[in-house]
């Protein structure tokens, strides 16, 4: 199968501090695979690297065969781990921005996507709660027909309410043709979900793998292994 990610010996140094360590890692098309650590173990740097947020400082990384870059960005619809709207707009203001932005915005989606989230388009984002703020960004970002769809945090610090809606609307709206990357530290919350799973470390790969081989493999849960690999 064709691999919808490719990286090459990427490190990224802050200065004398390494966020990634040389690390190698493809990702198959049509997959949805968790990337799991915790705060500061390097997902975030990885993420906005191939989202060409962040430059990296060696290696190298392609989306689609192709190097990060302007074709790249057109196929990645990306849900950043903070909320990026303006207080002042309303649902439809965000709704106007990327419909006029983004080729691949699907309209009908959208709608879809929002009436199930229980949202209207007059709210002001301003009034929105952190768990409609999250419902709302996924909302716009699902809405895109991408090739690959970048989830970084999506449960992050919402009620279980909101969580369980995110959730849901991340597993109707995926399809095979397309691929998803999600970056969590909830990992109980979310490993059904999630095809293969990447374990980062201090900036190192300590653990890939097919999810359910590796519960198998280990004759624990996802949740367990983590466990198991973060106490260490």
């Amino acid at each position: 199968m064709k691999n919808i990610v490719e990286i090459k010996d990427l490190t990224k140094k802050y200065f004398n501090k390494k966020a990634l360590d040389n690390i190698t890692l493809n990702i198959e098309e049509g997959k949805v695979v968790g990337i799991l650590g915790p705060n500061g173990s390097g997902k975030t740097t990885l993420i906005k690297i191939l989202t060409g947020l962040l430059r990296q400082t060696s290696g190298e990384a392609f989306i689609d065969e192709q190097k990060v870059g302007v074709y790249t960005k057109s196929i990645v619809s990306y849900l950043p781990d903070r909320n990026f709207l303006y207080k002042w707009m309303t649902i439809e203001d965000a709704f106007n921005l990327f419909k006029d932005f983004y080729s691949d915005f699907d309209e009908n989606k959208f709608e879809e996507i929002l009436n199930f989230m229980e949202l209207e388009k007059s709210v002001k984002i301003e009034t929105l709660s952190k768990g409609m703020h999250e419902k709302l960004n996924l909302t716009l970002v699902l809405s895109r027909n991408a090739k690959l769809y970048i989830l970084d945090e999506p449960i992050a610090g919402v009620d279980p309410v909101a969580r369980d809606q995110i959730l849901d609307a991340i597993i109707n709206n995926y399809n095979d043709k397309s691929s998803m990357l999600i970056t969590t530290h909830l990992v109980r919350d979310m490993e059904n979900m999630l095809e293969d799973v990447v374990f980062l470390k201090d900036g190192n790969i300590v653990l890939t793998g097919n999810a359910e081989s590796l519960r198998e493999e280990k004759g624990k849960q996802i949740d367990d292994i983590y466990k198991e690999v973060f106490s260490q």
